[in-house]
């Protein structure tokens, strides 16, 4: 397990297969969808090689951009600034190609498997990634209120921390029914996800992540709650949460989200940018060796959109950075959805005034991380202590504080080989804190937190390259890291993920779909960026009169017997 914190229940990939991270709400199998031999759908013959705008290129629009063109569409991709959106690799100047530093995503549970259908298909290799007390990670150094404890397994802290494991397991069986959904999900039982699951968001909507801790008998106790909140599960701490939906929390819980992280060999920005250079082998209308590059001039996506509006004919007209317009039967939005409320004009008429509302209400979290190129993993030598004598510990450790850098993570490729430490990841409050400082500047800090917690290590000797950083809020074509909704934000997000269902919308209102991970039910996850890419594919092909084959239904064809739960006056 890779919990810093344990599941409820605990299992092993032998006993049972792994779980699909379909997620409560829309219990619909993408993994088999893609998997299966008669492929996502057909259109008819005579809408091939109509132009579709696919605007924004982040793994979302790339994912539904490859799917259109296979059936024989013309996907004509916009994206501001490159391809990859929140899956963005970097390198260090000056340093060895084969460092890198994942700005966005960098970690990918096994319960992904959708995503993991795309890894698989261009080729690309997974490790797993050295999460706090996670198989793969040497060693993890929780460090609170000024005192350290080294750790290699759970067992190694002191036993407050193991009456916290206990008290989250509590807290999730007698709040969350816990072990019925995680049991219900890997069988895939959609009546009893559904009923377990209809109940919980009648009951827990309004609530807060934190106000479930407080409900719960099991957390009773604020050092408890303070602990959890800083030191978490799977990926550590999780106070910056506190203030969500408890729901969102639950689906991250339910499908194992947290667990057995991978990260992509080489950078996960690859996985959009081998999509897009991709030739499909099945192919429909275009010759073989046709790909989204081929397709678009000089092999680049066309800029930024500027103006969406709708013309005669219920048809999206899409105007770009550089003046050119270009009218379409249908568009797919998966850039950040906050773009049509500011740097994109947009006509009203675009959305039903609903679903204007739920993408206005629409929580991002905040989220910044710091990367610096070592010399080497110098981290897995062994310690010694004030008289000279080995301690048998590592000099430094995955570590987890509550000082400035929260979560500090060890990333190497060999003993022999350069590595990189990404010296602080945070979120929220604790990103807004870095906001106003440079790279540098931040590097500093991070170091004097980082050197009161390791004093006998010099990090800054092994550094060999400057640093790289972001800052997801300052970003100006996303503006956060991913959503996050808020207590009472059910509603407004069942009405963005059902978009792609349009018969039910008037008709016009038809033929810009939403799509992306601030639409998904699991954002902040690859998965969901991709499960929606694959609910507005089947709703450009429904729009243009085609259909899927009978033994392999998508997303809109079963949508009645799966439909997201619906509250009152929604």
């Amino acid at each position: 397990m890779t919990s810093t914190v344990p599941n409820a229940v605990e299992h092993t990939d032998e006993q049972q297969p792994p779980i699909t991270m379909f997620g409560p709400d829309f219990p619909y199998a993408y993994d088999d969808f893609l998997a299966h031999p008669a492929g996502l759908g057909q259109i008819p013959a005579t809408e091939h090689g109509t132009e579709i705008a696919v605007i924004g290129g982040g793994l979302s629009g790339i994912v539904a951009a490859y799917e259109l063109m296979k059936m024989g569409l013309k996907p004509v991709v916009y994206e501001a600034d490159q391809i990859g959106g929140r899956l963005r690799t970097v390198g260090f100047d000056g340093c060895d190609e084969s460092l890198t530093a994942e700005m966005g995503a960098m970690r990918f549970p096994p319960s992904s498997t959708a995503l993991q259908h795309y890894i698989d298909m261009v080729g690309l290799e997974t490790r797993p990634f050295p999460n706090p007390l996670a198989e793969a990670t040497p060693s993890t150094v929780v460090d609170l209120k000024g005192e350290s404890h080294y750790a290699e397994t759970i067992a190694d802290l002191p036993q407050v921390y193991r009456d916290v494991a206990e008290a989250w397991n509590k807290c999730l069986e007698e709040g969350a029914d816990f072990s019925d959904m995680n049991r219900a999900m890997r069988e895939r039982d959609v009546p009893r996800i559904r009923e377990i699951w209809a109940k919980l968001v009648e009951k827990l909507d309004n609530q807060t992540f934190y106000g479930f801790l407080c409900d719960s008998e099991a957390f009773k106790s604020f050092r408890h709650r303070e602990i959890f909140g800083q030191v978490g599960f799977g990926t550590g701490g999780w106070d910056t949460d506190f203030p969500n939906s408890i729901l969102e929390i639950l689906r991250v819980v339910y499908t194992e989200a947290d667990d057995h992280h991978r990260g992509i060999v080489g950078g996960s920005q690859q996985l959009p940018l081998r999509l897009w250079e991709r030739e499909p082998e099945k192919i429909v209308h275009w010759p073989y060796g046709t790909s989204l590059k081929s397709l678009h001039v000089d092999g680049e996506p066309k800029p930024a959109v500027t103006r969406l509006h709708r013309t005669a004919g219920n048809q999206i007209t899409v105007t770009d950075a550089n003046g050119d317009i270009r009218t379409f039967k249908a568009a797919i939005f998966t850039a950040q959805s906050w773009m049509l409320l500011s740097k994109i004009a947009c006509d009203d008429s675009l959305f039903p005034i609903d679903h204007w509302t739920a993408i206005e209400r629409t929580h991002y979290m905040e989220s910044s991380k710091l990367f610096v190129p070592v010399d080497r993993p110098f981290w897995l030598d062994k310690a010694v202590d004030d008289k000279g004598n080995p301690t048998g510990r590592d000099v430094m450790s995955m570590t987890l504080t509550d000082r400035m850098t929260r979560g500090t993570y060890l990333l190497d490729d060999g003993p022999d080989k350069p590595a990189v430490i990404c010296l602080s990841y945070t979120w929220c409050d604790d990103s807004l804190k870095w906001l106003p400082l440079s790279a540098n500047e931040r590097m500093e800090v991070m170091l004097k937190s980082l050197g009161e917690i390791y004093p006998n290590v010099d990090i800054r000797k092994h550094i060999i390259g400057n640093p790289v950083t972001v800052s997801w809020e300052n970003e100006p074509y996303f503006m956060g890291a991913f959503k996050a909704n808020l207590p009472g934000h059910y509603r407004y997000q069942r009405r963005l993920f059902t978009h792609f269902m349009q018969d039910r919308l008037p008709e016009d209102k038809r033929g810009i779909f939403l799509a992306g991970d601030d639409i998904s039910w699991t954002a902040g996850w690859a998965e969901g960026a991709i499960q929606t890419a694959l609910n507005a594919v089947w709703g450009v092909m429904h729009h243009f009169g085609g259909e899927t084959d009978a033994t392999n239904p998508g997303p809109g064809d079963v949508y009645d017997e799966i439909a997201p739960v619906e509250l009152p006056e929604d």
